[in-house]
């Protein structure tokens, strides 16, 4: 699975909890949105299509802090937008650290050299790193030239000054099983980041470029040739092994969308982190009053071709504590090295 020993520990000890409570339907993943403003604009991305008032919204400090508290998830992921565009971003990660909360700062990577010498390693603290691919795929994704060589640079800083750091990689129609096995070699063997995470792209209506976006059939077909590679086994992912088996058509699930909540500038974001149906003023009505049912493939015709990780690795989490045996599993992913 990749994620350190206590975080998985944390999130264990969460489920056992809710469990023993009785409840059906409990967090494990705060997806946090304190700005939605970006320094990019990515050719599949549908978050940073609003007026400039709400692109000038920020959540404060205590507001994303009292958010996790209402919440309870063991784990926060700051997203946006970019996150470290927020002015307040460092006060946010340390109180974060300090109240215990594991928390992963996704980030295109852009200012991350900048913020380093303002931070202090933590094993609760992963630098998420967006990366689609090496560098003539991933500057065409983001439209911007020179991107990943940044993003690269801050990936080797950050891995100098003792920061855990992680990638997410999303599969776009552009991008060919050779593509991410190329890349996903050079993160392994010459970064060397701490782990990895990757899922096909959500197709947003709203994203500039609606040609980058694959159907289901598409997206198993692509992840059976990338998990294909002999290479494959030295590849340490941020995820279980079911969801990865998923990807790959072996493994059929329904989505947990409420399992990764998303608060944002706007408030809690029904039903999940990649529709919008509106939004709720607290994580109670969220949870208690959203038609859940209502949502997941077969259910909604938005979900058809949803493969993403913010919904289905919550689902593949629960099934792999459940059973003995995928925890042996999961354990043993976690160990996947360089190649020899």
């Amino acid at each position: 699975m990749g994620i350190p020993a206590s975080e998985a520990f944390a999130v264990s000890t969460h489920i056992l909890k809710q469990r023993i409570k009785g409840n059906k339907r409990y967090p494990l993943v705060m997806m946090l949105e304190p700005l939605w403003r970006c320094n990019l604009a990515c050719v599949g991305c549908g978050k940073i299509q609003h007026s400039e008032e709400i692109l000038g919204t920020y959540m404060s400090p205590q507001e994303c802090w009292d958010a996790a508290d209402e919440c309870g998830a063991p784990i926060i992921s700051i997203a946006g937008g970019e996150p470290l565009i927020h002015p307040q971003i460092g006060e946010i990660i340390n109180g974060f650290i300090e109240r215990k909360k594991f928390l992963h700062v996704c980030t295109n990577g852009l200012l991350l050299e900048r913020w380093l010498p303002r931070l202090e390693p933590s094993k609760y603290l992963t630098f998420t790193v967006h990366i689609d691919g090496m560098r003539e795929l991933h500057d065409e994704m983001v439209d911007r030239k020179g991107v990943f060589d940044k993003a690269v640079a801050g990936i080797r800083e950050a891995k100098r000054r003792g920061f855990r750091v992680s990638t997410n990689t999303t599969v776009f129609a552009d991008s060919s099983p050779e593509q991410m096995r190329e890349l996903f070699n050079f993160l392994m063997d010459d970064l060397d980041v701490d782990g990895m995470q990757v899922s096909p792209g959500y197709d947003y209506p709203k994203a500039p470029n609606q040609k980058v976006f694959l159907q289901r059939p598409q997206m198993i077909e692509t992840f059976r040739q990338i998990f294909a590679f002999p290479e494959r086994k030295h590849w340490r992912f941020f995820q279980t092994p079911i969801f990865l088996e998923f990807l790959e058509g072996k493994t059929a699930m329904q989505c947990t969308a409420w399992g990764n909540p998303t608060r944002t500038v706007m408030g809690w974001q029904r039903p999940c982190y990649l529709m919008n149906e509106g939004y709720v003023k607290t994580f109670d009505e969220l949870i208690n009053e959203t038609e859940w049912d209502r949502y997941g493939y077969g259910r909604d015709s938005r979900c058809t071709n949803c493969m993403a990780h913010c919904g289905y690795e919550a689902t593949a989490v629960k099934a792999t504590i459940a059973s003995p045996l995928e925890g042996v599993r999961a354990a043993i992913s976690t160990m996947g090295g360089k190649k020899a």
